[in-house]
């Protein structure tokens, strides 16, 4: 029996005596007749009973393993951490982690700090409560990462790797990613021909470089760390974009071409003696705000460095969304000067797809014909059967909606068969005509006999 249960029962041996006595619930009691031989003790039932229960209540509970305990630190020398955890005795961290460091900045402890750590053996061969502080600091870490991203915090980070998705940051050491949609326009990778392994080498140029970031999502159980550079320079963006209105001009360059359109900056009002770059702000003129016609590569009417001036046709958050065409002449609000319903026009085909072929008819007028059209004159054929993309072809306007710039077009067949459709036209004009004129003397006729007859 150990001396620390010893106290804990409150036994107390009297030295020399023989048979040794002890007191149990104030009582002293022979509890054998040689304290060498243990065998013969001689408490009642009852009294066991009783000294079992004062175990239960006296003797400390070890915690079960992976249970979180408090303690101050006690000594620490170059392998292991003593920890005093009250009656339950001395707990012990060992190695990497005494070296390490704990908390959020990972300082180095001293004698007196009260830590928390997790239970990983409830006794070892050294009779010690063995500890583990990892998984509380990291707890604690993922804490203050959720207290970050609710106070929208803006903290410094170093960029560790690079992937074609985005970079890799760390946060109270742990390893977070930041998505390349929320870099800043100032790093957001813009490359001519959207070539994703020049992205990427753009990317891991940020490479041990830092970066101010706001953490948007941070989840412990899944492990879950996003941050955004966007985010951290929100607030200023808000306070420039805030001088600006839908429906004013800017002036800008073009700073990004991509597939869906292209990036313009310019500087806010009162910045516009900068020379700084990062004062700019950014925009987007989306494919079908670059020019009134349509553009399948934006690459083909802008290229990074011209100088634009948009109109600005909305402002969500800290987006700008910009148009070129806006300040252009709308060349279909002339287009019923030119064309009519019924008339046969020549046109290029632009491009074919599922639902039919658009054509150009100059170089700002397109319509739609429908693939019904083809399948009802040829059916069992595709479009590409019938016509080419590139190609100019015969077609008959059927229908026209300036306001929303639509026109609905029919096939009407190859240029060879251009002369022999006007002749026919004319044919029918002639005959339309004659049957106008025959119609006139009929009722002309029709007339004069209801004249006589009065």
């Amino acid at each position: 029996m150990s001396k620390k249960v010893e106290k804990d029962l409150d036994l107390k041996l009297e030295e020399g005596s023989t048979p040794a006595k002890a007191t149990a619930n104030g009582e002293e009691k022979v509890i054998c007749e040689d304290i060498e031989e243990t065998s013969k003790i001689v408490l009642t039932e009852d009294e066991e009973n009783a000294m079992e229960e004062l175990l239960k209540d006296r003797l400390p509970v070890i915690p079960e393993e992976g249970t979180k305990i408090k303690g101050k630190v006690l000594e620490i020398d170059t392998h292991s951490l003593f920890v005093d955890l009250g009656e339950m005795g001395v707990g012990i961290i060992y190695g990497k982690e005494v070296k390490d460091g704990f908390g959020n900045h990972r300082k180095k402890l001293k004698i007196g700090d009260e830590i928390t750590a997790s239970v990983i053996d409830q006794e070892n061969e050294e009779g010690y409560v063995e500890l583990s502080v990892r998984e509380a600091i990291r707890e604690e870490a993922w804490k203050d990462l959720s207290k970050k991203k609710d106070n929208g915090k803006i903290i410094s980070v170093k960029i560790l790797d690079a992937n074609k998705g985005g970079l890799m940051v760390e946060v109270n050491n742990i390893t977070g990613f930041m998505p390349v949609s929320q870099l800043t326009a100032e790093h957001y990778p813009r490359v001519e021909d959207g070539d994703k392994n020049k992205i990427f080498e753009i990317l891991k140029s940020y490479v041990n470089t830092e970066m101010r970031v706001c953490v948007i999502d941070a989840i412990f159980d899944e492990e879950k760390l996003i941050v955004s550079e966007k985010e951290a320079y929100k607030e200023e963006e808000k306070k420039n974009i805030s001088e600006f209105k839908v429906g004013d001009v800017v002036e800008g360059e073009v700073s990004g071409v991509v597939d869906f359109g292209a990036f313009v900056k310019f500087f806010p009002p009162s910045r516009k003696d900068s020379k700084d770059d990062a004062d700019k702000l950014e925009g987007l003129v989306h494919i079908s705000q670059l020019d009134w016609k349509l553009i399948d590569n934006p690459r083909d009417v802008v290229a990074i460095g011209d100088r634009v001036k948009a109109k600005i046709i909305s402002i969500d958050d800290t987006r700008i969304s910009l148009s070129v065409r806006e300040l252009k002449a709308d060349p279909w609000t002339q287009v019923g000067d030119k064309y009519k319903p019924g008339q046969i026009v020549e046109g290029v085909v632009n491009k074919l797809n599922h639902f039919g072929a658009f054509v150009y008819l100059n170089e700002d007028i397109h319509g739609l014909s429908h693939i019904s059209e083809f399948i009802s004159r040829y059916p069992g054929k595709n479009v590409d059967e019938v016509i080419q993309t590139g190609e100019t072809y015969l077609w008959q306007i059927m229908s026209m909606d300036p306001k929303k710039h639509r026109m609905g077009l029919k096939f009407v067949g190859e240029l060879k068969d251009k002369e022999k459709l006007m002749k026919a036209k004319e044919e029918k004009k002639s005959v339309e005509k004659e049957s106008a004129s025959v119609e006139a003397m009929v009722n002309k006729e029709e007339e004069t006999k209801k004249e006589a007859k009065k």
